[in-house]
């Protein structure tokens, strides 16, 4: 029975609300066409408007100019487009304190002289071959160390020089990543030292198969000694703690190891491998045999 009363009372309710949709639908069909007709009369108001304004010109008006800053930027912007496509650098450069050694190769610049000017490699000896002033010995100098060298060096030629000097090539200082990395062998510093996440990046990231909680890097002494220092390559790249995140400096090897498991898979792929190929091959001559085709 109360089954029965409540589907009699859904069927009353939707009965009711049924002729309020229909008059509401035709309201909004009733509707549509007025606001057509005011948007029409609206858009034929405007060009009106506009036809008259084109007839008559309106006097000149001087310029006002707008100062750059006060101006917004917006997408269309060209200097904003340039500076959004230059890719972020992801090498890690200091040229400021970087020190001159052999190998670099530095480029000088002498304003309205360009007689001094050039482009110069630094030998074995740390020494540039100037032109006109014969070898000038720049190790251990920075960039402007350097300046203030060659300016008192063509005072005594020229009034006031102004002297620029460019690494273009940095080739002196050397740090090597080996082991688990995507890209092992020896790369190049822009800097007196370089932090150990900058390296590995520069390498390519560990591997699947390093053990990234047993890296050291490895610094070779003068006195032929060799120090050792452990890196928790996964605390620094994975769990942020740059306390782990030494500076390697020229000379130094950071030696990602294997894990355990990847020492033993590389052991016994091989002799699984050779195993596997001889057994296919005796296989595959049975087979050959007994179908006649090689004589016993």
């Amino acid at each position: 029975m109360e089954r029965k009363i409540s589907f009699l009372a859904l069927i009353l309710a939707i009965l009711m609300v049924t002729p309020l949709v229909w008059a509401a639908d035709e309201n909004k069909a009733q509707e549509q066409p007025q606001a057509q007709a005011q948007a029409q009369t609206q858009l034929q108001a405007v060009v009106v408007s506009a036809e008259t304004q084109v007839a008559q010109p309106a006097p000149a008006q001087a310029p006002q100019q707008v100062p750059r800053q006060s101006q917004a930027p917006t997408q269309s912007d060209p200097y904003i487009l340039s500076r959004t496509e230059i890719p972020a650098s992801t090498t890690y450069t200091d040229p400021l304190r970087y020190t001159l050694g052999p190998d670099d190769v530095i480029e000088i610049t002498v304003m309205r002289h360009t007689e001094f000017s050039g482009v110069y490699p630094v030998n074995l000896e740390g020494r540039i071959q100037y032109r006109f002033l014969g070898d000038i010995d720049v190790t251990g100098l920075t960039k402007k160390e350097l300046e203030d060298k060659l300016k008192k060096i063509l005072s005594s030629y020229v009034n006031n020089p102004e002297v620029s000097v460019t690494i273009t090539e940095y080739r002196s200082k050397i740090i090597y990543v080996l082991g688990e990395v995507g890209a092992p062998g020896r790369y190049y510093m822009r800097s007196e030292s370089i932090p150990v996440r900058e390296a590995v990046v520069q390498a390519g990231l560990p591997t699947v198969s390093a053990a990234m909680r047993k890296c050291r890097i490895v610094t070779p002494t003068k006195k032929g000694r060799i120090k050792t220092r452990a890196v928790d390559l996964y605390a620094v790249l994975y769990g942020g703690n740059l306390k782990y995140n030494i500076d390697m400096h020229p000379g130094d090897v950071l030696y990602v190891p294997a894990t355990i498991m990847a020492k033993v898979i590389r052991v016994i792929s091989p002799a699984a491998t050779t195993v596997g190929l001889a057994s296919g091959g005796a296989e595959n001559t049975a087979t050959i045999r007994s179908a006649g085709a090689v004589p016993r």
